[in-house]
């Protein structure tokens, strides 16, 4: 399962890139927002710096302004994918997208119905929001789990992306589920690495270093 950040913010990007274990962005017109920079050049520097995928999403609702938006993105460099929502018009524009052999990802997905919807257009990433669905009192784990059972049956080949991801818990059972990319925030995949045994043991073993060292000094 590739681990991508869902974030605009390039600082967070570099930061998580360093660690060699990124494999692509998400982003979506709230990130891009929370930047308060033109869009254009916020989705250049990410292109930029990210080799894997990174997804631009559209804002037109319109088909023909979408889809000419859709080609926009596309064009920014070979490794955006282009998001459509999950709506009639949305499915539209992504067909015409797939048939011009452009990678999209079809956000918003909160059913397996939808899902299937997304895989008959020939999505590249079908992205479930499985937090928005727990926060509604629905099981997005579960609606997650079907969604990768029926490709699996299926024979499809968009790839699954969990995405609202809120706890290290989720990127877990998301890998369980057989989903192909978790998607998460910053401070979430900050999360993955912190462990207070692993923290105890390194500070024990340079502990330990550090006063062998001191013995040896003393010796000499």
């Amino acid at each position: 399962m590739k681990l991508f950040l869902d974030t605009a913010n390039i600082e967070e990007i570099r930061e998580i890139n360093r660690w060699g274990v990124l494999g692509g962005v998400t982003t979506n017109p709230s990130l891009v927002a929370k930047e308060a920079d033109d869009p254009e050049r916020v989705w250049k520097e990410i292109l930029t710096e990210v080799e894997g995928p990174i997804s631009l999403e559209t804002t037109e609702l319109e088909p023909e302004a979408m889809y000419q938006q859709g080609l926009d993105l596309a064009q920014m460099a070979p490794n955006a994918v282009v998001k459509v929502p999950m709506t009639p018009e949305g499915l539209g524009v992504g067909k015409r997208l797939t048939d011009e052999g452009i990678k999209i990802n079809v956000t918003l997905v909160f059913s397996p119905a939808q899902a299937i919807l997304a895989a008959e257009i020939g999505a590249y990433i079908v992205s479930p929001f499985l937090g928005r669905l727990d926060d509604v009192a629905s099981d997005g784990m579960d609606a997650l789990r079907t969604i990768c059972d029926i490709y699996e049956i299926q024979g499809y080949d968009t790839l699954v992306l969990a995405a609202s991801l809120r706890h290290p818990m989720h990127i877990v059972e998301s890998a369980l589920a057989g989903a192909d990319i978790a998607t998460m925030p910053f401070a979430v995949f900050k999360q993955l690495v912190k462990h207070p045994l692993t923290d105890a043991g390194l500070e024990k073993f340079l502990g330990d270093w550090k006063a062998l060292k001191q013995e040896l000094e003393k010796g000499a």
